[in-house]
């Protein structure tokens, strides 16, 4: 889920594979638990992007550590 304000909304990477750079937020981490896989409701939700490296990285300062309301 992409947010546009300054909330941090959690940077859960799922690849062991540190060359794999894949993430999410806690939101999505939530939904894909609940929904046990990549299910169709799941991609919906996630709608998912791809960003470069230093993005990711970016993104990963960012929003690491708890998300807010959590």
């Amino acid at each position: 889920m992409i947010q546009a304000n300054d909330q941090v909304v959690g940077f859960v990477e799922n690849s062991s594979d540190p060359n794999d750079l894949q993430a999410w937020c806690d939101a999505c981490e939530r939904m894909f638990l609940s929904e046990g896989d990549k299910t169709p409701s799941f991609r919906e939700f996630n709608q998912m992007a791809l960003v470069c490296d230093i993005c990711y990285a970016t993104f990963k300062v960012r929003h690491s550590g708890p998300a807010d309301g959590a």
